[in-house]
């Protein structure tokens, strides 16, 4: 039997504080409109917590099964890996995770769109159920869109758009093209904490064929998407800014600006892989730092 820190490893705790941030920056935007409800707070947290363990816990299986994880990788062991936890074990486990998503998400849309009728409903299940697929499918099965290089946008589009937009429309059910660029910044952060990470194991994913957009583009090449994804991030951020109406201290949250122009600026003068993991964790706690503060800054 597995231990539970084999299961908490899996779970890869360091990630979830990004999967969090689109929840919160959608749901405090909602907030700043007057439009914010707890239970439904609730819900979309334990969603996409569900709904990361999930991505995470199909991922170590993907990259197991294809040896991608294995001795040569530079980022931490996974429990699979080393065979702490069986194949079947985290089969189980991923099927677990799928049901807990799937009630979680449900209920998030009967609380949430409750009076708007079906079509609405059936609306957000779809994209539910999209993003459970997302998950399995990032390195599972035949074809993997991981290892074709498509990860990035799977990532820009559910970590950025649908979590930003999507949670502040089951708080509103209102939706304008201004909340497209918050959303925006946050999906281009969490698409650079992905190529971080790619960038960590290029050498290893190449190996064994998985294409990411880091292989595809090279090491130097990647370095320079990576400053494009942040700067375009900030760039998306103030500009929403600027037309917002609010206080002075709607401008707060330039200060998570220093850890990400502090990461960008590691990864641009990186000479060793092994060092780029832990900035992985920095740009996740400051993707977070900017979402709490971007959101709270409208509302003071």
């Amino acid at each position: 039997m597995a231990t539970v820190s084999a299961w908490l490893v899996s779970f890869r705790l360091r990630t979830l504080p990004l999967s969090l941030s689109a929840i919160i920056l959608g749901s405090l935007l909602a907030a700043y409109k007057k439009s914010f409800h707890w239970d439904i707070f609730f819900l979309a947290v334990l969603t996409t917590l569900f709904l990361q363990i999930l991505s995470n816990l199909a991922n170590d299986y993907g990259d197991t099964v294809t040896g991608v994880d294995n001795k040569e990788r530079v980022g931490p062991q996974r429990s699979l890996q080393s065979g702490v936890i069986s194949l079947q074990q985290m089969k189980t486990a991923i099927i677990t995770f799928i049901i807990l998503s799937l009630i979680s998400g449900i209920s998030l849309i009967i609380v949430a769109l409750k009076g708007l009728g079906l079509t609405y409903s059936l609306a957000f299940f779809g994209l539910g159920v999209a993003a459970i697929i997302a998950a399995l499918k990032y390195t599972m099965g035949k074809n993997p869109y991981g290892y074709a290089g498509l990860g990035d946008v799977f990532v820009f589009l559910f970590f950025g758009l649908t979590g930003v937009m999507g949670s502040y429309y089951l708080h509103t059910h209102v939706l304008t093209y201004m909340e497209l660029l918050p959303a925006i910044a946050i999906g281009c952060f969490s698409t650079g904490v992905l190529n971080l990470n790619n960038l960590r194991d290029s050498v290893n994913d190449a190996a064994f064929g998985k294409q990411t957009v880091v292989v595809r583009l090279g090491e130097k090449n990647a370095k320079v998407y990576h400053s494009v994804l942040l700067v375009a991030g900030m760039i998306s951020a103030l500009v929403y800014t600027y037309f917002a109406e609010a206080s002075g201290l709607k401008w707060i949250y330039i200060v998570s600006f220093a850890g990400i122009i502090n990461n960008m600026m590691a990864v641009l003068k990186n000479k060793s892989p092994e060092l780029l993991d832990p900035e992985l964790k920095k740009l996740a706690i400051s993707t977070l730092l900017f979402s709490v503060l971007f959101g709270m800054g409208l509302i003071l």
